[in-house]
């Protein structure tokens, strides 16, 4: 039955929107049913790495699904779980990052790494290690452990009596320091508020540390300055606390490294990765932790206490591993990195805006910060919906982007998130400012009126 005569049925996540009806896509274009084309500026949710459409990827799945789709992890494992982890580690930072466990997407993966170190600490009879430290200004999913361990209100408001506090440091937020230090002055005390938080909360009680190495949803792309993560690791291997890289977001490729920590030569104990792992092409998130967190649960216990019914399922793994073979056989990961510094250098014209305080990344992952003063960083009224109100005006010229509220201080603060695929060309960069310009532009003019 033709979409325009079926009754829709689905709970929208906003409900007082309307969704166009999605076509096609191919390469960084998204095609509605009405023919009209958007360039996805965004990836999605900060996903599509590879393009849609990618004939390679499309046969892999094919392949893989005529021979068997599923079969619970429980029972079996299957070649395509078996190269799809054999290639995650080999793009990983440190041989030690050598076991994988698949899940389907960010949210389940980020809870699995607190799982699998809160056991890790058990089994090697340090029962007392359980808190969990992160910072605010972060995402780390939505379900509720994920949640709280996050630091973005708007979020949390609605769950907060669901779910445990945990303890929480300010971020490396550059632009907005908490300290009040400018990038090139500063001692690094965001990184040194984890000792004394650790301090604080215990040492013999804290298990893991977790962050995004460059922040996206929350803030739009924060870089903290070289040397933060250096410090991060040598706090927490003074303090016996592992380090959770979630790399959700920032994972194979999309910074110009295969994992981001790996710009500051940092080595997490636990990384967490999804979203680009897969390019959309299927739900598809995984945990890769050292061979010490494996053994000591194989040599204790012999069993991890967890699992979701579509852990290493075959067919999402079988793509997820065509993805990886794909990013590897076109160069893909170096092609961000340079596409990233012209992305980058092409959005510094944004900084002509009135409205426009900052613009910073990493790679193909960049933010526009998008303020009321400019000399005093002054925010909007959360009530304006600024970033709503840019992303709104850029959808309707053709332009898919990822706004985002709250990074200020949790409720002030609107940033636009870009991270458009890696085979994005100068010529789509320019298209891709050009429409962001016009729509900023648009909401400068509906604020004087």
């Amino acid at each position: 039955m033709p979409a325009g005569h079926m009754k829709d049925h689905i709970f929208y996540r906003n409900l007082k929107k309307t969704y166009p009806v999605v076509d096609r896509g191919e390469g960084v274009y998204i095609w509605d049913k009405n023919g009209k084309r958007y360039i996805d500026g965004s990836g999605g949710a900060c996903v599509v790495s590879i393009g849609h459409g990618v004939p390679e990827i499309l046969e892999a799945m094919k392949e893989q699904a005529r021979r068997i789709c599923f079969a619970h992890g429980s029972h079996f494992t299957s070649e395509a779980a078996l190269e799809c982890a054999e290639r995650l580690v080999r793009m990983a930072p440190d041989p030690a990052l050598n076991r994988v466990y698949f899940l389907s997407g960010g949210s389940e993966a980020v809870e699995t790494a607190v799982k699998v170190v809160r056991q890790y600490w058990r089994e090697v009879g340090k029962p007392d290690k359980y808190k969990v430290i992160s910072r605010w200004t972060s995402f780390h999913g939505n379900t509720t452990g994920a949640l709280a361990l996050g630091g973005h209100t708007g979020r949390r408001k609605h769950y907060h009596p669901l779910f445990l506090h945990t303890p929480h440091i300010e971020p490396a937020y550059c632009y907005r320091c908490p300290f009040g230090r400018e990038p090139e002055a500063c001692s690094l005390e965001c990184a040194d508020q984890l000792e004394r938080t650790i301090k604080y909360e215990g040492p013999d009680a804290v298990a893991a540390f977790i962050a995004e190495p460059v922040v996206g949803a929350t803030a739009g792309a924060l870089v903290p300055r070289d040397g933060y993560w250096q410090r991060i690791r040598e706090i927490c291997n003074a303090y016996q606390v592992k380090l959770i890289a979630d790399e959700v977001m920032t994972g194979v490729g999309r910074t110009g490294q295969n994992f981001c920590l790996d710009h500051w030569k940092v080595v997490p104990d636990v990384i967490v990765t999804a979203k680009g792992l897969s390019s959309g092409y299927t739900p598809l998130g995984a945990v890769i932790v050292k061979e010490e967190i494996h053994d000591a649960i194989r040599s204790g216990s012999g069993a991890f206490v967890h699992g979701h019914t579509y852990c290493q399922n075959p067919l999402s793994a079988a793509i997820g591993a065509a993805v990886l073979r794909y990013l590897e056989e076109q160069n893909l990961v170096a092609r961000s990195e340079r596409m990233g510094k012209v992305l980058l250098e092409k959005l510094q014209v944004l900084l002509e805006h009135p409205t426009v305080g900052d613009v910073r990344g990493l790679g193909l992952f960049a933010g526009v910060e998008l303020v009321r003063d400019k000399k005093t960083k002054a925010t909007f009224d959360p009530s304006l919906k600024i970033n709503a109100r840019v992303a709104q005006e850029a959808f309707r010229r053709g332009l898919i982007t990822y706004p985002g509220s709250g990074g200020a201080d949790g409720i002030h603060g609107d940033h636009i998130l870009l991270a458009p695929p890696f085979v994005i060309t100068e010529s789509q960069i320019d298209d891709l400012v050009r429409i962001l310009g016009e729509a900023i532009q648009a909401v400068e003019e509906g604020l004087e009126d």
